[in-house]
């Protein structure tokens, strides 16, 4: 009975270590384009591609008509984003790490293994508010016209990203 127990425990744990492996940043840009995929804009690679974004338009800061003041105000939440990803991805690393150590042994502890990954998706959830809140600070310096600019960006951005990843899987 105690093997079943614990065969079924270290499937619960597999489990949820599979649906809480993080998404490349900004890999995949839905809900950034609210074209398809609007509705998924909560998705991981969102708010990890939020910097990509930032990035993105700060580059086309003259096509996206952004004024001089409006850069100025913009460069900082994005160099804030910047370090808040590079210390995302740290925390992340060292938590699954952690995470990693705790199960390397055959009778892990189920306790420990369960508070590690309650850390990783708690890492995740700060994350994705951090990201909430810059997103919210640069649309709020975009005018209507700016903003629409920037979601036909991204949503062109996303269908060619999606026709070379259709291009790879097909070689």
């Amino acid at each position: 009975m105690k093997a079943i127990y614990s065969v079924t425990m270290m499937v619960a744990v597999a489990a949820l270590l599979a649906l809480s492996v993080p998404v490349p940043a900004f890999s995949d840009m839905k809900g950034m384009g609210h074209g398809e995929g609007h509705g998924h804009m909560m998705e991981m690679g969102c708010m990890d591609k939020m910097d990509d974004m930032m990035g993105m338009c700060m580059e086309h800061a003259d096509k996206m008509g952004f004024s001089e003041d409006q850069v100025m105000k913009m460069k900082p939440i994005h160099r804030e984003m910047q370090k808040k990803q590079a210390q995302f991805k740290a925390d992340l690393k060292i938590a699954e790490l952690d995470l990693a150590e705790i199960m390397e042994v055959k009778d892990f502890d189920i306790d420990k293994a369960s508070a590690e990954v309650k850390k990783i998706g708690n890492i995740k959830t700060a994350h994705h508010l951090e990201m909430l809140k810059s997103m919210k600070e640069v649309r709020a310096i975009l005018t209507d016209e700016q903003f629409k600019k920037m979601t036909k960006m991204m949503s062109m951005e996303m269908g060619e990203k999606k026709r070379a990843k259709g291009m790879r899987k097909k070689k």
